[in-house]
């Protein structure tokens, strides 16, 4: 059996190599090709070219690559024409991977399988018919996507979020973080302003000025901010205004799965957390971390996206759980007065959102098979092959 994989980011790197490790498990003598990270090179695939070429986001950041990415685009269809796999996968970075699978289309009927749901569930509800000319076969992360694709006339297969996956730290381990970073008893508040550089200049003077009257309230407080690798530089730069002398963990000194295992100690000994919008949030709930959401954009991407939402929330934990526990401040709401009492009132009951969460993780698939486990057996059975392992 040949596969062929297209990853773009780490995000998708992580769920390639998930789903290469369940289709091994599955399929001994499967073989890969394709475009991958790490964690896919790992699991034994020569990457056509370097991932980090894919990773750009924002038309700022794509233009000057333009007609670099154009080719890759290019390229990589006609090696996945000149391999003939079984089936191509294409794991998320949609508009490059979306691309590759319409010239793909074009010239064979070679079977397509697309990793991650688009959220046409909350806007642009007509991107899953687009997806269905050259895509035969969704893995979904969230319970509620398969209706939308199977709609627009793609199998979709619910296969669990990767988040679930993630070991829960140990009363043990979150003492030894706790002494590590001399943080003693104190109650910690963890702040994570965003991942790209763009919301990291936006969100942190708001998320800032918001921490003040939380530490006026609780000045024994620490505030811990652990930083995306990509931004960990500029937080640095920006948290320096903050009140209370937080602490920021750069993932740059350590190896990822160490800074990985740090983040998720840091979000179990936290009281509470203040967070951008995405899927943090099901990170924190994995750790039964209370939380605020709260996030803006530029007023014309605010004024677009707003008239265009189809949700009256875009938190995960409250879209998964179908409830509306956790507080979410966002656009015009964004302000520091409300999300500082936002954090008093979490802090003040925590447990107001510990049954949601639970719910949240369960629903996701913790406690069943891994999610690249039951992402092979979609694909596999997809193909019309038997998933039990070989």
């Amino acid at each position: 059996m040949h596969v062929f994989l297209i990853a773009g980011e780490p995000s998708g790197d992580r769920l390639g190599g998930a789903l290469m490790a369940g289709l091994r498990q599955l399929r001994p003598e499967v073989r890969f090709s394709g475009v991958g990270g790490a964690e896919m090179q790992a699991q034994g695939l020569a990457s056509l070219f370097p991932m980090e070429e894919l990773s750009v986001m924002g038309l700022a950041e794509v233009l000057p690559k333009y007609r670099q990415l154009k080719r890759r685009i290019r390229q990589t269809a006609e090696e996945v024409l000149r391999l003939s796999p079984d089936v191509l996968i294409t794991i998320d970075s949609p508009d490059f991977n979306l691309r590759v699978a319409r010239r793909v289309r074009a010239a064979s009927a070679l079977r397509t399988v697309h990793y991650v749901a688009p959220s046409v569930w909350a806007w642009r509800s007509g991107r899953a018919a687009k997806m269905a000319r050259v895509v035969d076969q969704v893995l979904a992360l969230l319970p509620f996507e398969p209706p939308w694709m199977e709609a627009a006339g793609m199998r979709c297969d619910f296969v669990g979020h990767p988040v679930v996956a993630d070991p829960v730290p140990t009363a043990g381990e979150v003492s030894a973080f706790r002494a590590a970073e001399s943080l003693g008893e104190a109650p910690v508040i963890v702040a994570l302003p965003g991942s790209r550089r763009g919301e990291v200049e936006r969100l942190a003077p708001v998320f800032g000025e918001s921490l003040r009257p939380v530490l006026a309230r609780h000045p024994a407080a620490r505030v811990v901010v652990p930083a995306a690798a990509p931004v960990a530089g500029r937080v640095r730069e920006l948290v320096r205004r903050w009140p209370g002398a937080p602490l920021v963990l750069d993932p740059r000194t350590m190896p990822p799965q160490a800074a990985a295992a740090r983040k998720r100690a840091a979000f179990a000994a936290a009281q509470v957390a203040l967070a951008a919008s995405g899927t943090v949030s099901l990170e924190l709930a994995a750790t039964s971390t209370p939380m605020v959401i709260a996030y803006d954009m530029n007023w014309l991407s605010r004024l677009i996206i707003g008239r265009m939402l189809k949700v009256d929330t875009v938190t995960l934990v409250n879209l998964v759980s179908e409830s509306r526990a956790v507080p979410e401040y966002l656009g015009t709401a964004c302000r520091p007065e409300n999300i500082a009492a936002g954090l008093l009132e979490v802090m003040e009951n925590p447990d107001a959102q510990r049954q949601a969460m639970a719910l949240t993780m369960q629903r996701l698939g913790r406690g069943g098979e891994a999610p690249g486990l039951r992402a092979a057996r979609a694909v596999l059975a997809g193909l019309g092959q038997a998933g039990a392992t070989g």
